[in-house]
């Protein structure tokens, strides 16, 4: 399989400028060669685009998603068997949208990993997918590390049965245990498949208490990570406080999630440069002005103490003046178009353009808040392209355009060095040196499924379809 993309403008991640009048010879799914059309000579190709006028960019990658988002209890149990289905569609969507690959940091892995050889291989359509499983030392949905409601109606039976999809040997009872152990545990959850390690460094509760703890010492934090990389893979933390943040630096982990989150505590001067000077890679979650004004409107003590603090906007911009590696990420997830009614979620269940957890688009939001708070336009593209391969040791293949790598883009109608919201122009995914069809994606919708009650405009607004998701712990927006 050939393929000629003639004449465009390359934003090809690597380069500091964009070049003017590239074309891109493709071949068995991989860049053979980039030049003007008349040095590549008579290209063979079996399929051409025409892209004059046109804007080619690596295709994007999202360093923090949850794929398995449909997290109530009632989504749990009705889809008990078809997991694996909810994560392919969630998987379609995130490719529909232009994302090329995603990182998986929390889920259940048998299911994700069933998913992600599915697509290898070319079974399915879908988004090139890596995954963690379990965040080390958390337990599943169904706990006091998630969503603990449920667990008080639901049998003891149920509970253990789901929670241990997601937590197998490395759930909570790893804090009880010896720095030794707690490497050995990891050790044999390496040995099951999984593409990179996440462990919590911080505690995860729903909602936020009033205190915050580490969920692990100094020294089984660093067991963990000598652990992975003595295996090979990239190691990352879960952290939401200063001092979670600190310890996980110092462990040596790769990847930070959502640095920016540091409840009331802003990050000290003194930890931004140790993130620099270890060259430790960030995702951050940065909220739009309009979104913040919408979230502590909204009531929600969850959310506000999670996003609408002015600590959240303040981290942002400091880490962006240090000069610290981020990373693009949304922590998307889908979850069933009755999210609406959801205590917890419904306030989240509603279109808003401003949603960053919105899956398969969310990431319009994620340039459009960090052009807001002042990211030069170059960075935020190498944040959701080369930055990410880097971190996540997939720069080999992955990650710019250059010959001899995946071939794997966006074309664009605009130049999204002019405006963050020209990422939304897109005329074309290629994934593995094949033109996607978005419009068949999702192949079988199962969440995102539109009743058809709702073609109606008379219909009630909980019989409507919505996806979307937020840091780990997840709330939902329609999906469009």
């Amino acid at each position: 399989m050939s393929l000629l993309i003639s004449d465009a403008t390359v934003i090809d991640g690597a380069a500091d400028i964009p070049a003017e009048g590239r074309s891109i010879w493709i071949e068995n799914g991989r860049i053979k060669a980039i030049d003007s059309r008349d040095k590549l000579g008579a290209t063979r190709a079996a399929q051409i685009i025409d892209a004059r006028g046109k804007y080619v960019i690596p295709g994007l990658m999202d360093g923090n998603v949850h794929l398995m988002g449909a997290l109530r209890l009632e989504d749990l149990v009705r889809h008990e068997n078809r997991y694996e289905d909810l994560i392919a569609e969630a998987a379609q969507l995130t490719l529909r949208g232009g994302v090329t690959s995603v990182f998986d940091t929390w889920g259940p892995r048998q299911p994700l990993m069933a998913v992600r050889d599915r697509i290898n291989a070319g079974d399915i359509p879908g988004s090139r997918v890596f995954c963690a499983g379990n965040i080390v030392g958390l337990d599943g949905p169904l706990s006091q590390d998630f969503f603990t409601k449920p667990s008080e109606v639901a049998s003891p039976d149920l509970v253990k049965r789901i929670n241990s999809i997601w937590a197998e040997n490395v759930g909570p009872e790893l804090s009880w245990m010896t720095p030794e152990q707690v490497a050995r545990e990891v050790r044999a959850y390496i040995g099951k498949g999984v593409d990179f390690i996440k462990y919590a460094s911080s505690e995860h509760r729903i909602p936020m208490g009033p205190n915050a703890f580490l969920a692990f010492s100094e020294q089984a934090q660093a067991a963990i990570v000598d652990e992975a990389h003595g295996a090979g893979l990239t190691v990352q933390a879960h952290t939401t406080s200063v001092e979670g943040l600190r310890v996980a630096i110092e462990a040596g982990v790769d990847i930070i999630q959502h640095c920016n989150i540091t409840g009331p505590e802003p990050i000290p001067g003194t930890t931004l440069r140790l993130l620099v000077e270890r060259k430790t890679a960030s995702t951050v979650l940065p909220m739009t002005k309009r979104e913040q004004d919408r979230m502590i409107k909204s009531g929600n003590r969850h959310l506000s103490a999670l996003f609408s603090d002015v600590t959240v906007d303040i981290n942002v911009r400091s880490l962006i003046q240090s000069g610290a590696t981020l990373l693009f990420s949304t922590d998307g997830g889908v979850m069933a178009t009755d999210a609406s009614t959801d205590p917890l979620l419904g306030h989240v269940a509603t279109a808003h353009e401003d949603n960053l957890f919105a899956l398969g688009r969310g990431h319009f939001v994620w340039f459009k808040a960090m052009e807001e708070k002042g990211f030069p336009p170059m960075e935020g593209l190498k944040a959701a392209t080369r930055n990410m391969a880097i971190a996540y040791r997939k720069d080999k293949d992955l990650g710019t355009i250059e010959p001899g790598k995946i071939a794997d883009m966006l074309i664009l109608e605009k130049d999204p060095l002019q405006s963050a919201e020209n990422y939304r122009s897109i005329q074309a995914v290629i994934k593995d040196g094949a033109v996607v069809d978005r419009s068949s994606l999702p192949r079988k919708p199962i969440l995102t499924r539109v009743p058809k009650e709702s073609l109606d405009p008379s219909a009630p607004r909980s019989s409507r379809t919505f996806a979307g998701g937020l840091p780990s712990c997840f709330c939902w927006t329609r999906d469009n």
